[in-house]
């Protein structure tokens, strides 16, 4: 199935079963679960996750983040954002990334998604994983995130390839192991 409408289409179905809303059939495994998607397929990806978000008809609690706009809330937060060009002006870009990683870290980001309680058929779906990097990595963030959302199914949006040992971002950087998700479709 290489049609990028036809995969969200089933993506929609899917996150509303039953089975995936509870884990059933992960052995007991946390329930992460990664859509991946060509890069050259971002725009219809994200026209399709302004649609999911407004639809009432969802037979599921969907919670989203895009991880790029909980980025830019921690900058904010640490009253960087205003300095970011100049900093990067004057110190250079790998001065700029040093520092910024020093606060947005995978904790700083899991504790601005958090909420509670989590109620029986919500769903935590994040985007922005490529725009957010180099900043978040997912294989990093989703090991944070895995103590905090264990009861409730995670679904990545993911520009790029999962094959049950690592992600590789974009299709074209080096693969970061992550074995605890499953690709969703």
């Amino acid at each position: 199935m290489s049609n990028i409408n036809e995969k969200l289409d089933r993506l929609r179905n899917l996150i509303q079963d039953q089975d995936f809303l509870t884990g059933k059939g992960l052995s007991n495994e946390v329930n992460i679960r990664m859509f991946c998607y060509e890069p050259k397929d971002e725009m219809a990806v994200r026209h399709f996750t302004k649609q999911l978000e407004k639809d009432n008809s969802l037979e599921c609690n969907l919670i989203c983040h895009n991880l790029y706009h909980v980025f830019l809330e921690i900058c904010e937060e640490k009253n960087i954002i205003k300095k970011i060009p100049d900093m990067e002006e004057k110190k250079g870009s790998d001065y700029l990334k040093d520092r910024i990683l020093k606060f947005s870290t995978t904790k700083a980001f899991a504790e601005k998604m958090q909420y509670e309680p989590h109620e029986k058929g919500d769903v935590l779906l994040l985007t922005g994983v490529g725009e957010v990097y180099p900043f978040m990595r997912v294989h990093s963030l989703l090991e944070e995130l895995q103590t905090g959302f264990d009861d409730i199914p995670i679904v990545v949006l993911y520009p790029g390839s999962f094959n049950g040992r690592s992600v590789i971002l974009f299709n074209e950087f080096t693969p970061n192991e992550y074995y605890r998700a499953f690709n969703i479709i």
